[in-house]
């Protein structure tokens, strides 16, 4: 009886479990079906057609936002941005990963620990030291004074996980470099690099996540829509069609879907990442 007992509880409990998780899965994935649902509709009948799948699916909302929306220009800002800043915050936080972790030099820990201070300093907290150093730079309203921004966003935490990785890397793997004749530039280009592919894989996609559906910086610093990412652009768009909801919706599904896509094809990296580690070797 304790044999069945115990049988009926793992069964009970695994099902709850079940439950719960896949009433917390829909509540999330509802409101994108909803969106998408949205989008291929009309204005005449988005507020009639209770259906969850249309009856009549109406593609043109797209081609209207992507061509009168400026959507392909937003796009392609956003491609253009996210690229720029996450190949530079890789380049930047490895280095600087790599100096705090294997190197001695004054102030190391210091300096270490005002990057990982500056992670406790909320964003809205340096708007205006940021903008009045932005302009007197010259670089507001510019891709690369904002590029620079995003990158310095980034850095604190890529270089705490980094780091992290690279003090629990072998010491022979450098050692047998050297004797090869490697300089420390060639260790950390031929060693260190493809050993941390795991946590760079999460820099990749926490930072891709964070510039493609970053906000604020962008209206604060971006005015000309030609350089406006999606989301600023998103926001003039749903000025302009606050009304037109199913354009709106095509709008947000065409903001939605490449970070989704991504974030589908790249998820199994993210616990790969934070789980393995330092597991080098």
């Amino acid at each position: 009886m304790k044999i069945n007992f115990y049988k009926i509880k793992g069964i009970v409990q695994s099902s709850f479990i079940h439950l719960l998780l896949m009433t917390v899965a829909f509540s999330c994935l509802f409101p994108l079906f909803w969106m998408v649902r949205s989008a291929l509709m009309s204005q005449e009948t988005i507020f009639v057609d209770k259906s969850l799948i249309p009856s009549q699916l109406n593609l043109h909302n797209f081609y209207l936002a992507w061509t009168q929306g400026n959507f392909g220009v937003y796009c392609l800002n956003s491609l253009i941005y996210t690229t720029s800043v996450v190949a530079g915050i890789v380049v930047i936080s490895s280095l600087a990963a790599y100096s705090f972790s294997r190197l001695q030099f004054p102030g190391k820990n210091l300096f270490f620990f005002m990057f990982l201070a500056a992670m406790m300093i909320p964003l809205p907290g340096s708007f205006v030291p940021l903008f009045v150093l932005m302009n007197k730079l010259g670089l507001v309203n510019t891709r690369i004074g904002y590029i620079l921004c995003m990158i310095n966003v980034g850095l604190s935490l890529s270089i705490f996980l980094l780091k992290t990785f690279f003090d629990k890397m072998p010491s022979d793997l450098e050692d047998a470099a050297r004797i090869d004749g490697c300089s420390k530039l060639g260790i950390w280009r031929h060693v260190a690099l493809p050993l941390a592919r795991p946590a760079i894989a999460v820099i990749v996609i926490f930072n891709s996540l964070n510039v493609w559906n970053e906000y604020i910086l962008a209206t604060l610093l971006l005015n000309d829509q030609s350089l406006m990412p999606l989301q600023r652009g998103l926001m003039v768009f749903q000025g302009v069609h606050s009304v037109d909801y199913p354009l709106l919706m095509a709008g947000l599904t065409i903001t939605a879907l490449p970070i989704i896509l991504v974030y589908l094809f790249m998820q199994k990296h993210i616990i790969k990442g934070l789980s393995s580690g330092a597991l080098v070797g």
